[in-house]
């Protein structure tokens, strides 16, 4: 499987690592972060796009009004089965979708919401298209990017960690794709392609990544993400070794009890 491929996989045990662990590490303070962004124009109806295992979704369902449906979307299945199974306040409409392909008619959304999806679109400016397509006259795309590795600093000391495991051959799933998309000018270059001529507005928040121990974004980075399949691809016996290098070089940095490391992503606003 290429690479380009494989970034995309979340499947087999990834899903509930990523739920158990990822999430509440990285995902949580950006989620509550958009699905306020997204209530605060009171959309009626909203497509959320690489879902994941819902936790925008969970978000959006707490914040908007009542009366507001959510239609929640993800590539994999396995992701959009973990979220079905955590569940939601109000019915939910889950369903597997291709964020390039929508399966949705012209002008059926007030709001489209993407968190921390974007970068794994192989046609950014077709999926912009797409979002562009099925919002409204006035509708609003919003969605987040993470910003470079440096800017977050767990993902940047796992991948330190594995070049020195893998020298020949460095697994670079975390900075090629989830750190890959921060350059404000391509992600606007990007809009402008699929459509949008409006400005977007664009926000960079930094939060904090908490752990108990740097067990836990060793186990989360290396098991719980595609990066799995590239460490697999290359020795899949090594794995467990892969993790434990991981969390050491993460404890070497910030100490052997509970971790806390800076993360920093951009948040974008874009009117059709």
């Amino acid at each position: 499987m290429s690479e380009a491929a494989s970034d995309k996989v979340f499947a087999g045990s990834v899903p509930r690592l990523y739920q158990e662990h990822l999430v509440p590490l990285i995902f949580e303070p950006y989620a509550q972060d958009l699905a306020l962004r997204v209530a605060a124009r009171k959309p009626g109806r909203v497509l959320e796009i690489a879902a994941g295992t819902g936790v925008v979704t969970r978000h959006l369902d707490r914040v908007l009004a009542a009366a507001a449906d959510i239609v929640a979307t993800d590539l994999n299945q396995g992701m959009i089965d973990t979220a079905r199974e955590l569940g939601t306040g109000r019915p939910v409409q889950w369903r597997q979708a291709d964020a390039l392909q929508l399966a949705f008619g012209d002008g059926e959304f007030d709001a489209v919401v993407c968190q921390f999806g974007v970068m794994f679109f192989p046609d950014k400016a077709r999926a912009f298209s797409e979002a562009r397509r099925v919002l409204r006259p006035g509708g609003v795309l919003h969605f987040n990017v993470w910003d470079r590795i440096e800017e977050n600093e767990f993902a940047d000391v796992v991948t330190n960690a594995l070049a020195s495991l893998f020298p020949q051959d460095p697994p670079r799933f975390l900075a090629r794709t989830p750190h890959g998309y921060f350059d404000h000018a391509a992600i606007e270059r990007d809009l402008r392609a699929g459509g949008f001529a409006s400005t977007p507005q664009i926000d960079t928040v930094a939060a904090r990544s908490v752990a108990a121990s740097a067990g836990i974004p060793g186990l989360a980075y290396c098991q719980g993400t595609p990066l799995r399949n590239e460490i697999e691809a290359r020795d899949a016996s090594r794995l467990g070794e892969a993790t434990h290098v991981a969390a050491a070089a993460i404890a070497q940095r910030f100490g052997a009890g509970p971790v806390d490391g800076k993360i920093q992503a951009h948040v974008l606003t874009v009117a059709r």
